[in-house]
């Protein structure tokens, strides 16, 4: 049986702490392994109890969860993020999704799905819910003249046909099975090309690459051509 999925739990709040470390303890997949009450103690933490997922909060005394998790994604091998908090701006959303999580979930998300979110991260996939995906739209048709679009385009623009059809449904929030069907292609080369576009594009993660889509507003894409 393959070793359950180590997860630290990030936030300020006793209560809460104990809360999602109980809720996480029913899942047999699943292993707390640290708890800690600010950002400031969390690359301590990781490089102490190496966690594969680390459920973060924003608002902390010392460091915010924004700032923790962009020292966190910095790192060589860092674990996946999921942003937990009560707070569902559209500032908060995509500053903590440009930082490098992998996912945003309000704190009174039901358990079965933080669950199904640490699982989803943790096998390499982002958990972008409807929700983030219509704020991340919405971010985008809001800011068409800003110079993000055109710095999102020229980075794109190095990428191989075949990177840039990948990137596109990476951007819509499909998922490696999906994008293999969409494309006829084998989960295994939709592996690859994800690899390749993290190193072109020098981000690091899928979520990341959605972002750069989004704000470069491309067409759909075609198919790989390379």
């Amino acid at each position: 049986m393959s070793s359950p999925i180590r997860v630290l739990v990030v936030d300020d709040d006793a209560l809460v702490r104990a809360g999602l470390s109980m809720m996480l303890a029913g899942s047999p997949d699943v292993s707390v392994v640290a708890e800690v009450a600010d950002g400031a103690e969390v690359i301590g933490a990781v490089n102490e109890h190496r966690p594969d997922v680390v459920l973060m909060d924003i608002r902390m005394p010392r460091m915010d969860g924004l700032a923790a998790t962009e020292l966190l994604r910095s790192r060589r091998d860092p674990p996946e993020v999921i942003i937990l908090t009560t707070f569902d701006s559209d500032d908060h959303v995509l500053r903590a999704l440009r930082v490098g999580a992998s996912g945003f979930l309000l704190k009174h998300t039901p358990p079965p799905e933080i669950v199904r979110a640490i699982r989803q991260v943790a096998a390499g996939e982002p958990m972008l819910s409807p929700t983030v995906m219509r704020q991340m739209m919405s971010y985008v048709a809001a800011a068409k003249v800003d110079p993000r679009r055109a710095r999102a385009r020229a980075s794109l623009a190095r990428l191989s046909d075949g990177e840039r059809a990948v990137a596109g449904l990476v951007g819509q929030g499909r998922t490696n099975g999906q994008i293999s069907a969409e494309l006829m292609i084998s989960i295994a080369t939709v592996k690859a090309y994800v690899s390749r576009l993290l190193t072109k594009l020098e981000l690091n993660n899928r979520v990341q690459v959605a972002l750069l889509v989004h704000d470069a507003d491309l067409p759909d894409p075609d198919g790989p051509g390379a």
